[in-house]
């Protein structure tokens, strides 16, 4: 079994700095709407809760 960390910070309302084991992100947005994440590795994702049970979500890496 493997073990896993996740850790996350507010820093300023509307953006989070999130650390795991092999990276860090800043994610901008409120809560149940669009997000935007910055990954130390490059991958860049956007999000949005949809109504109901329903969501999106775009990953690219630069």
């Amino acid at each position: 079994m493997g073990i896993t960390f996740r850790k996350s910070f507010p820093i300023f309302p509307g953006v989070r700095l999130n650390i795991n084991r092999h990276s860090w992100s800043i994610t901008m947005g409120r809560r149940g709407g669009p997000h935007y994440t910055r990954s130390s590795t490059g991958r860049r994702t956007v999000s949005s809760d949809l109504p109901g049970p329903f969501g999106y979500r775009r990953t690219t890496r630069h």
